[in-house]
């Protein structure tokens, strides 16, 4: 992780620990292979995910439901495509 601060990192990683095995993968999976080259706005993006609350994220991730910002929408879409 040569463009992330290690201790940036190390708190990003807690941080994706959502106590769900679904949803740590996902969010360590776009921290891991996507945030180092992830655009501002993307970075943004992922932040407000990890303040959202486990069952909604769940809900969003599942395709239960749809962020109402279509920008976020977006980026649930992007991190569900990245390859596990």
């Amino acid at each position: 992780m040569s463009g992330i601060d290690p201790v940036e990192h190390k708190r990003l990683r807690w941080r994706c620990r959502r106590g769900m095995r679904e949803l740590d993968q996902l969010m360590l999976r776009f921290l891991d292979r996507a945030f180092e080259t992830a655009s501002e706005v993307e970075r943004a993006l992922f932040l407000r995910l990890l303040d959202t609350e486990d069952d909604i994220l769940w809900r969003w991730c599942m395709g239960r439901e749809r962020p109402e910002d279509p920008d976020l929408a977006g980026f649930i879409d992007r991190l569900l495509r990245l390859p596990p």
